[in-house]
């Protein structure tokens, strides 16, 4: 592999650079980068997406005819060789994370729904999806069945190909917090075992690149 795209999929402007999904893009670049491979980091909150509508202009084009911000990230993924989605557990995923999945398989399904033989740009690039939530390990089964699950299931109808962490966690894999603690504003703290999360960052990585 020679290029990787890591989305961040997390909507909380306020957490800015301490955002956990914008975190672990970091790291999983870090870990690339070490093995020589380029990659970019595209954090959702900087684009503004917008929900497919079906008006269908895609079919010419295999573009989003109101929206430039999904062509720019679809043509980044597109020329990638490979891609990790990066997602807290919302209701069950992020609003732009949605927009972007909803346009992709939109332009795969109507070149599809004509050619069932149809393969799209992105046909094939392994994707990893990495997902996370404010619960301990008692949660991580939950945030597969909702976020992994639900954006695996959308990467198969745009033909991206899921990487497997293993036979038990066949649609990637899911960060606890290890501490959530309160304080005077309405959020919670959140704290991370990042040296735990680091050996399994760099064990799934290692199975996106055997792909």
């Amino acid at each position: 592999m020679k290029k990787i795209i890591c989305i961040s999929a997390a909507n909380i402007v306020h957490s800015r650079n301490q955002s956990t999904s914008l975190l672990l893009c970091e790291k999983i670049a870090d870990i690339v980068r070490e093995k020589g491979i380029i990659c970019e980091i595209i954090d959702l909150r900087d684009s503004l997406l917008s929900p497919c509508i079906g008006c269908g202009k895609c079919y010419e084009s295999k573009r989003c005819y109101y929206d430039n911000a999904f062509n720019g990230i679809y043509e980044s993924i597109i020329q990638s060789d490979g891609v990790f989605f990066v997602s807290p557990h919302y209701a069950p995923i992020p609003a732009k994370l949605c927009m972007l999945l909803e346009k992709m398989e939109e332009i795969t399904f109507l070149h599809w729904w004509k050619d069932n033989t149809y393969q799209s740009e992105v046909y094939g690039i392994p994707a990893g999806i990495v997902s996370h939530g404010g619960g301990s390990d008692w949660a991580l089964k939950s945030y597969k069945a909702m976020v992994n699950d639900t954006i695996s299931n959308a990467l198969e109808t745009i033909q991206l190909k899921t990487a497997a962490f293993d036979t038990e966690w066949e649609t990637g894999i899911s960060i606890g917090v290890s501490k959530v603690t309160e304080q005077s504003d309405i959020f919670p703290i959140q704290e991370y075992e990042w040296n735990t999360i680091l050996h399994k960052l760099r064990k799934y990585i290692d199975v996106m690149l055997s792909k």
